[in-house]
């Protein structure tokens, strides 16, 4: 244990947990030969994160045909504490095309921009990593540790 804490890694299933306990992360995919990083809002149903995605997307487009990877990353983190979580997801995206999976999705997908979503992406999740960082010591304490 450094001074500042130090991560700890969380198993898969309590990182999946803390992953479907928030709404919005960020996506992280090749645009244009160079890394993008959109924020969007998901849910976690089964062995995927079901994203929706507006009209014209960069990802939609790069993400025809058979899928392409990417990464996905959610975190909650208190600034005063200095301590919080991410999990980080690599999986493939898929453009998902079932007229009944996508009409569901919809339905449980809470956009934050109007309107519904205009496309459903799907991500596997092929390695899921999380990490907790416990609330740093007061420096009184580390002070009192370091003599």
């Amino acid at each position: 244990m450094t001074e500042e804490g130090s991560l700890s890694e969380l198993p898969r299933a309590e990182a999946l947990e803390l992953l479907s306990s928030l709404p919005v992360g960020r996506l992280v995919f090749t645009h244009q030969a160079l890394p993008a990083i959109r924020p969007v809002n998901h849910l976690v149903e089964d062995d995927k994160i079901v994203i929706g995605l507006t009209a014209g997307s960069a990802i939609a487009t790069s993400s025809r045909g058979g899928g392409t990877v990417v990464a996905y990353e959610a975190d909650c983190l208190d600034i005063a504490e200095r301590s919080g979580w991410t999990v980080i997801v690599v999986g493939l995206a898929q453009l998902q095309t079932d007229t009944e999976a996508v009409l569901h999705y919809r339905a449980r997908l809470r956009p934050w921009l109007g309107g519904a979503a205009a496309d459903v992406l799907t991500v596997s999740m092929e390695i899921v990593t999380g990490y907790r960082l416990p609330p740093a010591r007061p420096a009184s304490e580390i002070v009192r540790i370091a003599q």
